[in-house]
């Protein structure tokens, strides 16, 4: 007979205190936007009223996020494994969400090519030598490291190679900076609807990252401290490369677009999340999960 037993019909249930099922609760009723939805009328009539370097570095941004949305896509599920593997239900079903809505990434961004800018050339030439780098051999080496090695530090890599660094410095930058310019220059409104949807996606994404390798830190100690610590320094460089190589390409940026912009928020927003990491090294996996906090009310 299967002994194997359910979580969910077990006395345990589910634990809706828990930060995962927080923002499972949060992708249900935010995450339910249809890329086809948006009214693209506007933005196609401001693509053609743009001069020849301004649709370049549109396209250039533009297709640098679509492979980045799906390379994860692509690369996410032995992550999901991993928790699986981990007993953690709720994180796992959160999870399920995370390859919903980078999917829809995927599918949002290409519909902006087919529908704004209607091209179907071969946009790779806009993915340099730091961007190959981290989305051909990094995020795919640290994801797929998951199907054979089961610990807590190989999560806590991958973790920080997924959130904190595909998400977190570049993703979170890029939609930033992308909706910024689009709305200071007055131009593309789909366009800006479909960033702010899409960052506020990520941003549920990020706050799971730091939930996990706060958990990992507070659960196993200074081994995955000290794994989460190098990874950082290993990718940040790569990230920031990446942020010069692209817009570094071009003499004069369009739109009033400054390079030092997208390095200081990105590099801001990493350092925050750096410092709630590390504070997990002092506080009790009660703490980090919030249940010490549900079970003093």
């Amino acid at each position: 007979m299967n002994s194997r037993t359910f979580q969910s019909t077990s006395s345990a249930g589910l634990n809706y205190d828990l930060v995962p099922m927080k923002l499972w609760t949060k992708a249900k009723r935010l995450g339910i936007w249809d890329p086809m939805a948006i009214d693209f009328t506007q933005d196609r009539k401001d693509w053609l009223e743009l001069n020849e370097l301004e649709q370049t570095v549109i396209l250039h941004l533009t297709s640098q996020f679509l492979g980045g949305e799906e390379s994860v896509t692509q690369e996410l599920l032995p992550l999901i494994g991993a928790i699986r593997r981990t007993g953690c239900l709720e994180e796992e079903m959160y999870l399920t969400s995370f390859l919903w809505e980078e999917a829809k990434h995927v599918e949002a961004l290409r519909y902006f090519f087919d529908t704004v800018a209607c091209t179907n050339d071969d946009l790779s030439h806009f993915h340099g030598e730091n961007y190959c780098r981290l989305f051909h051999e990094e995020l795919p080496g640290a994801l797929d490291a998951l199907e054979h090695d089961r610990s807590p530090v190989a999560l806590a890599r991958a973790s920080v190679t997924y959130n904190m660094i595909v998400e977190g410095v570049l993703a979170e930058t890029g939609y930033h900076a992308y909706a910024k310019m689009l709305a200071d220059n007055d131009i593309m409104p789909g366009m800006q609807q479909m960033a702010a949807n899409l960052k506020q996606d990520e941003s549920r994404h990020l706050a799971f990252g730091v939930y996990l390798l706060s958990r990992l830190t507070a659960e196993y100690g200074d081994e995955v401290w000290f794994a989460i610590e190098a990874r950082m320094n290993e990718l940040l460089p790569i990230a920031l490369g990446m942020i010069n190589e692209t817009l570094g390409a071009y003499e004069e940026l369009p739109f009033g677009l400054v390079e030092d912009d997208f390095v200081e928020f990105g590099t801001s927003q990493f350092q925050k999340r750096y410092m709630r990491v590390a504070k997990a090294r002092e506080q009790t996996l009660e703490e980090v999960m919030g249940l010490s906090a549900v079970a003093a009310d």
